[in-house]
């Protein structure tokens, strides 16, 4: 029997909280951190930078510097009200989760 490979936290998760703690980082090095394909690493930090989560600046040279937006909206709609950066303050273990919105319907 195949196991399938999953996680409960998203690619595109583990690339804004990758990006928040190391926001120098080359994309090689981001690669490493998250464990994905520069490919599909790329395509997240594009969708990232797309909706507003993140800024690319680039510095001299080739490296980038990336800036995240704490205040954006969580996108899930049991969250909603909640900023991205209540998510990533639990991760860096310095906050309270966000709360979970009553489901409606």
């Amino acid at each position: 029997m195949v196991t399938r490979q999953w996680t409960f936290i998203t690619t595109h998760a583990l690339v804004l909280l990758a990006v928040e703690r190391q926001p120098s980082a080359s994309v090689r090095e981001l690669v490493e951190v998250v464990g994905v394909k520069d490919r599909q690493l790329r395509r997240v930090l594009a969708d990232l930078e797309a909706e507003g989560y993140i800024t690319r600046q680039r510095n001299i040279g080739r490296q980038n510097y990336y800036t995240v937006h704490r205040d954006r909206p969580m996108r899930h709609s049991s969250f909603m009200g909640q900023r991205i950066g209540n998510l990533i303050s639990v991760f860096n273990g310095e906050g309270e989760p966000p709360r979970i919105a009553a489901a409606t319907g």
